[in-house]
């Protein structure tokens, strides 16, 4: 599964499909490199509610060091594990209030979410095994 960069529809998209794969509602190319993308709170709560895979979330702010060192692992796990899993980042800078909603005091802070509902938690800078590892158990 994969999330337009343009409009946010979710789009499953068969392995080893020929082709360019569009989104089913823009039309627009889809990403299928599994970059994290980043989402405000309704693009948040849409593609929690719609994606049949997990949905990985990582709360960040650009001025926090923790956040920044984060960033390539979260985009490397994005990467590897594209398609089955949908990795979003969130600013909380520009998004206080879907912050708030779930109790974010403190950032790098990840969430899992399965089947609309959170099913995982961190707080603090991981690695990318660590990571891998958490997102996959929870």
């Amino acid at each position: 599964m994969y999330r337009c960069n343009s409009c946010g529809a979710l789009n499953n998209v068969r392995p080893g499909a020929s082709g360019t794969a569009v989104c089913g509602r823009c039309k627009s190319a889809l990403d299928l490199a599994g970059a994290p993308q980043d989402v405000d709170a309704a693009g948040l709560e849409r593609a929690v509610n719609s994606a049949s895979v997990p949905v990985l979330l990582d709360f960040w702010a650009p001025w926090c060091g923790p956040c920044r060192m984060t960033s390539p692992v979260v985009e490397a796990f994005a990467r590897e594990a594209r398609g089955r899993f949908i990795t979003l980042k969130l600013n909380t800078d520009e998004n206080p209030a879907a912050a708030s909603a779930y109790g974010i005091q403190s950032i790098p802070t990840f969430l899992l979410f399965k089947n609309g509902g959170v099913v995982g938690r961190h707080s603090g800078a991981m690695g990318k095994d660590a990571l891998a590892s958490w997102a996959t158990q929870a």
